[in-house]
């Protein structure tokens, strides 16, 4: 029995593959996209008998760990990809995603969680603390294009910039819950630990690390003499590195290593931000980050098989209905509304709030921490949302950036001026 369930593993894996190489070209024109094959693929094999079921709850040191692997792999290539140097004006849009729309997107979805669902006040602050933040794993198909390459219009720019940032500035609110849930939601000593600890030196660190593990090793990399340049060795796997090393060395001095690996990749494009060499670092880790996404989504599909979305009430599908339709495209638009920008694109950034493999960390994380009495039905409250999200976000984002981007295009033309002569049978051009 355990051969024949090795062989069937490693048939799938070799399909799962495959799935990576070709799936992205296939789809490419369709309104599909790959987490929707994944997780279809994933629910199907796993109705296979003899197969384990992937159970979050059973495994939780190992959901946690995978997810907390997809992520800062994901992490790496957004930062990676963004050619538009950091500002205050240039980067103005994903200011407010971060400062306006994530914290009104927490409070809503807390509130919606203690509310609409009756659930505890920490469960519901870590409700809204884990599906707040946008993925920057299920989010590729609405970012930027490689490096160099000039596909960083408005909305894909602030949708990737957002969900390299918020994936670490949503773990203050992660820890929050922890403390409440570990103590008491009222406030007490323990809220000064938390804001002096996990808010003012995580965040800190996180940056600070990032910033100079990026500049040290952008010099190593770019910046010694010819004969020692390390960029002429054009290896890609270099990029995995750094990841390791950003996140690792951050967490070592109790920072938040999503945030240092998102800026250590900023900080590396600085040292040099044209050279061709962030062009094989960028698509070793965007292939490293594809394969894990796809696997993970397989074990999602699996897990849904199993009965992981069982605990769902109508209540549950209200409140996840609400959190992906209304929390989200609102809090954008609020944070949007001073902004010069057109209503579509506006639109676009708020709907697009795509959810996913960070939300399954976070909820992992947690729930590893601390008990919060109600696992079974956060689990499947987030795996529905993130779902959901797969299946929308992925039917709807080719055609609607189709559209966006020829609408930019006629804007940018301006209007056609027709030049007409009059013939001798009637008008023609």
């Amino acid at each position: 029995m355990f051969m024949s369930s090795y062989i069937v593993a490693l048939v799938c894996l070799g399909f799962l593959i495959l799935m990576v190489a070709w799936l992205p070209m296939v789809l490419k024109e369709l309104p599909l996209s790959l987490p929707i094959v994944c997780v279809a693929f994933g629910f199907l094999v796993f109705q296979a008998p003899g197969l384990q079921a992937p159970d979050p709850l059973q495994y939780p040191a190992a959901a946690e760990r995978l997810t907390e692997l997809i992520v800062i792999v994901a992490l790496m290539g957004a930062g990676l990809k963004l050619d538009r140097p950091l500002g205050r004006r240039a980067w103005k849009v994903t200011w407010l995603l971060l400062g306006v729309t994530m914290p009104l997107s927490i409070l809503a979805i807390g509130l919606i969680g203690w509310w609409v669902l009756g659930l505890p006040v920490a469960a519901a602050a870590l409700l809204g603390a884990a599906l707040a933040p946008t993925d920057p794993v299920l989010a590729s198909d609405v970012q930027v294009g490689p490096p160099r390459s000039g596909e960083e219009d408005e909305i894909r720019f602030s949708l990737t910039s957002e969900a390299g940032l918020n994936d670490g500035l949503g773990f203050p609110f992660t820890n929050l819950a922890i403390a409440m849930a570990l103590n008491s939601p009222e406030p007490g000593a323990w809220t000064l630990e938390w804001l002096a600890f996990d808010v003012l030196w995580k965040l800190a660190a996180g940056v600070g690390m990032g910033w100079l593990v990026g500049k040290v090793l952008g010099i190593v990399a770019f910046r010694l003499p010819n004969r020692a340049k390390l960029s002429r060795t054009g290896d890609g796997f270099v990029s995995l590195g750094i990841t390791l090393i950003a996140y690792g060395m951050t967490e070592l001095v109790h920072g938040y290593g999503f945030l240092a690996v998102f800026v250590a990749a900023l900080s590396l494009r600085h040292e040099e931000r044209n050279h061709k060499y962030h062009d094989k670092l960028h698509d070793f880790i965007e292939q490293t980050e594809r394969l894990l996404m796809m696997l993970l989504l397989v074990l999602f599909g699996g897990a849904v098989a199993h009965g992981l979305l069982l605990p769902l009430g109508w209540s549950d599908v209200l409140a996840a209905s609400l959190i992906l339709f209304a929390v989200r495209p609102l809090a954008g638009m609020v944070g949007l509304s001073g902004v010069a920008m057109p209503m579509g694109e506006k639109l676009a950034i708020g709907f697009f709030g795509i959810r996913g493999m960070g939300s399954f960390y976070y909820l992992a994380f947690a729930l590893n921490a601390a008990h919060f009495g109600v696992p079974n039905q956060l689990w499947a409250l987030v795996g529905f949302v993130v779902l959901v999200s797969i299946v929308v976000h992925g039917t709807t984002v080719t055609p609607v950036m189709r559209m966006l981007d020829r609408a930019r295009e006629g804007a940018r033309r301006g209007p056609v001026v027709e030049c007409h002569t009059l013939g001798r049978s009637g008008w023609t051009e």
